[in-house]
């Protein structure tokens, strides 16, 4: 019995050695004079990832997305991080609701080779 139970330790940590972990990196946004730099991304389709933004505007920003659906506030000199995804191939829009017409974005979701 204990043999059996050293095996399925052993197993299951095989198993766990198996799936590689992959710590996400942010894709890095600042919003700036009412507009985002950079204010266009690509990442890969099919895949979560993460949007950090940083509100370097002396105002209240609302960084929202109905593709991505996200909405979320960043007060002035904060740092706020969304996630999003997977996505399928296409181009997706953003936008800061408090300045629509000035900060606007998009993200662009593309397969690999």
């Amino acid at each position: 019995m204990r043999h059996v139970i050293i095996l399925r330790c052993v197993g299951f940590a095989a198993l766990l050695l198996a799936t590689p972990a992959r710590a996400q990196e942010p894709v890095h946004l600042t919003v700036k004079d009412h507009h985002f730099i950079p204010d266009h991304i690509n990442v890969p389709a099919g895949q979560r990832f993460l949007i950090s933004l940083t509100n370097q505007d002396d105002t209240t920003d609302e960084f929202e997305s109905y593709d991505l659906k996200f909405e979320k506030i960043v007060v002035p000199g904060g740092t706020i991080t969304v996630h999003a995804g997977p996505l399928h191939p296409g181009t997706y829009k953003f936008f800061d609701d408090y300045h629509p017409d000035q900060a606007t974005g998009t993200v662009t979701a593309t397969q690999g080779p």
